[in-house]
């Protein structure tokens, strides 16, 4: 009897939300029939390549890190349902104009489709933090504060800054050339720190990609395919990026939620994604000098943008780490 009643609550749940659903895509679909007439019918711009090559990154990224394609699929059609709520007016919107939210609906739909990739795949989108990656971020933050000029600005709130950004910096170094013990503060300060830092060139890089022209803009295909190229790949790091800043934001009370329950589970976030393994002071000798002398030269001779010379040193010196100490098992044996 208990079986047969559970079939039939799996029925009438199944029967009252097959629906509501199709209400819903109904809705959705004939919204967006509409939304394309009425960017038919006018002359300004409202989409562009560029946002499409941002969301193909991001589609691509979110494919390649889960195992199942119908959650993406799924997560696609929630965040495209929930972007439509872009077209309700704001509260202090008197003068509503529909074209204004077309423009605004990619960015809100993209927004989404992270957020909510980043909330469902959290521990795949987590990256795992070292004392290593730490040193690196901290020597970039320092090369790319000294490039964009912050020693120049003298308010207390620049100079407060660098003074917290250089004693955690120092903190990362020292960890990095002595063996303390990760114990579990170190390892939550060194994995805030990091966060701080991700997040921080994140930003600075999203910032120079949208300031680029338009990809259909540009008079030359070499330089549409590397704008679209730094488009794709922001899309590609846009779920990382959320990542980061879900981490971030988790320290901060929120109204209807339990702060001290939050905040120990952020905590222990940060404390899990960080490694207790001490790397080898040899290596972060040579990290230092390697990274300081590419900073050094770019920053003297300015051979490429300080953002592009940050993202080419993190790829290319785990790299050359990786050759060396291949090297030297080989010889070794």
């Amino acid at each position: 009897m208990r079986s047969i009643n559970k079939k039939k609550k799996k029925k009438i749940v199944g029967i009252g939300l097959t629906p509501f659903l199709i209400v819903v895509g109904v809705i959705g679909l004939l919204l967006t029939v509409y939304i394309g007439y009425r960017a038919s019918l006018t002359d300004r711009k409202l989409f562009s390549l560029s946002l499409l090559a941002l969301f193909a990154g991001l589609l691509f990224e979110s494919f390649r890190i889960s195992d199942n394609w119908k959650t993406v699929i799924g997560i696609f059609c929630g965040a495209y349902l929930l972007s439509l709520f872009c077209f309700l007016p704001g509260k202090h919107e008197f003068d509503y104009n529909f074209e204004n939210h077309i423009e605004i609906w990619p960015y809100s739909f993209i927004f989404l489709f992270a957020l909510i990739f980043a909330i469902i795949h959290k521990d795949r989108v987590t990256a795992k933090l070292t004392e290593g990656t730490t040193l690196l971020l901290s020597i970039s933050l320092i090369y790319w504060a000294f490039d964009y000029g912050l020693m120049n600005y003298h308010n207390w709130f620049s100079i407060s800054l660098m003074i917290l950004g250089f004693l955690l910096a120092t903190f990362s170094i020292i960890n990095a050339l002595t063996h303390i013990r990760l114990s579990r503060t170190n390892r939550l300060v060194l994995s805030v720190w990091s966060t701080v830092i991700m997040f921080a060139f994140a930003i600075d890089n999203i910032i120079r990609v949208f300031c680029n022209p338009s990809i259909e803009s540009s008079p030359y295909l070499s330089e549409s395919l590397y704008i679209g190229t730094q488009y794709f790949l922001l899309g590609v790091s846009a779920v990382y990026i959320m990542q980061n800043y879900m981490l971030l934001v988790a320290f901060l009370p929120s109204r209807n939620s339990n702060y001290k329950d939050d905040f120990r589970e952020n905590k222990e976030d940060h404390i899990n994604r960080y490694s207790d393994k001490q790397i080898n002071i040899g290596q972060s000798i040579f990290c230092i000098i390697f990274t300081v002398t590419v900073y050094w030269l770019n920053y003297k001779f300015q051979f490429l943008p300080r953002h592009t010379m940050i993202w080419l040193v993190f790829l290319t010196f785990p790299m050359i780490l990786y050759v060396i100490t291949l090297f030297n098992s080989q010889r070794n044996c």
